[in-house]
């Protein structure tokens, strides 16, 4: 493993100057994409906004004589009900649709692998162009549906225990591979149509908030997929810049805390970025947020599952008035880590509400379909014959 000053040398960037705290400006066209990864001359639709896609569209359409209302007809199958192409649009005109064929384009993600679990959990490995794959997994919880949804192609985060760190980072993913996702599903026959978001798949999203911050307004839009704020949750290892920049947006997004450890010392040995960022100032982050914080916590037996362990995070919890998510070990992660026996995670709980601090124990989903983040990415590639193999 690199040395933690290498770790920090080596982050990817994350759109923000750290020092200000601010955003760099993107491209000036709106777009979020890397002009590298531009698929051909068209104008990629899916990476824009609904604001942005209406009005884009809306203007070509002008120029080409077509009546105000085709951008409209067109925006809805951006998200709203979408279409897998142009040809697919079947309520306009076929020779617009050559006209915005030529013009634009909605690419779409490869579905690599669907599995489904015994529990009803369902996991998707997509294949991108350029060959990267990410993975996406639907929840069945009564009636909701929580989609957890990747941000960047493998990790640079490095934490101990978590596959995805263990592959590496790779690039981060472009708007329309984020909320592709999310579309690529309602695609499907039948559909899945969410209730809930949740940034907690491969990658550390406010290190690619360019992608995100957008992908946030394509999910909530009503224009998009409508999908309330209060029910889309973007999940950090404590990014200060980013916890900053989603508390300046207007929408009820929650924040959800990598935690993981309630001192500095074990914290640094589980997750390297808490060089960069120390628990002091995570939690101070989380305290100035506006709106309520959970803090995710992954019980590993023996390392951080103590009842003092338990007592500190109960202090720093209580201090924020944060909602603590208690995550025992999936089998699926890496490193010579075993999950907490039943006894300490009982003991865990019961000290966190003695200490005045709400508590839920997540229960492990997809056991049989290897749900654990980047376990299934990583069992693929093993699978693939070597590049040239008969």
């Amino acid at each position: 493993m690199s040395s933690e000053q290498d770790y920090v040398k080596y982050m990817p960037h994350n759109g923000f100057d750290d020092e200000s705290a601010t955003l760099s400006e993107g491209p000036p066209d709106g777009r979020v994409h890397d002009e590298s990864r531009t698929i051909g001359p068209r104008t990629n639709l899916l990476n824009l906004t609904p604001s942005q896609a209406l009005e884009t569209v809306a203007g070509f359409l002008a120029e080409c004589g077509e009546p105000a209302y085709r951008a409209r007809q067109v925006l809805r199958h951006l998200w709203t009900k979408p279409a897998g192409s142009f040809d697919d649009m079947t309520d306009i005109p076929r020779e617009v649709r050559q006209r915005l064929a030529g013009q634009f384009s909605i690419p779409r993600l490869a579905v690599d692998m669907d599995v489904q679990s015994s529990d009803g959990t369902r996991k998707f490995l997509f294949r991108l162009a350029d060959g990267q794959a990410i993975e996406t997994v639907a929840i069945p919880d009564g009636k909701r549906l929580t989609l957890c949804i990747s941000s960047q192609a493998g990790c640079a985060l490095q934490c101990a225990f978590c596959a995805t760190g263990a592959m590496g980072f790779a690039r981060n993913l472009e708007a329309f591979e984020i909320a592709g996702q999310v579309r690529e599903l309602a695609l499907l026959d039948p559909p899945l149509q969410p209730t809930n978001i949740v940034f907690m798949g491969m990658g550390e999203p406010l290190m690619n908030w360019k992608a995100v911050d957008p992908t946030l307004t394509i999910l909530n839009h009503p224009d998009g997929f409508g999908i309330g704020a209060r029910h889309i949750t973007v999940s950090t290892v404590g990014v200060l810049p980013g916890i900053l920049a989603l508390s300046k947006r207007p929408e009820q997004f929650r924040l959800a805390i990598s935690i993981h450890a309630p001192t500095d010392d074990l914290r640094r040995t589980l997750m390297p970025v808490n060089v960069k960022y120390p628990l002091a100032d995570v939690i101070e982050a989380a305290r100035r947020f506006d709106r309520r914080v959970t803090f995710e916590y992954v019980l590993l037996g023996g390392v951080n599952d103590a009842v003092e362990h338990a007592m500190a995070l109960g202090r720093l919890a209580r201090g924020c008035g944060a909602f603590v998510n208690l995550i025992p070990l999936h089998p699926g992660g890496t490193g010579n880590f075993k999950p907490s026996v039943p006894a300490s995670v009982r003991s865990f709980t019961t000290e966190l509400r003695r200490a005045g601090v709400e508590v839920a124990v997540r229960k492990s989903r997809g056991l049989d379909i290897a749900a654990a983040c980047g376990q299934l990415r990583v069992e693929r590639l093993r699978r693939r014959p070597p590049v040239g193999a008969n």
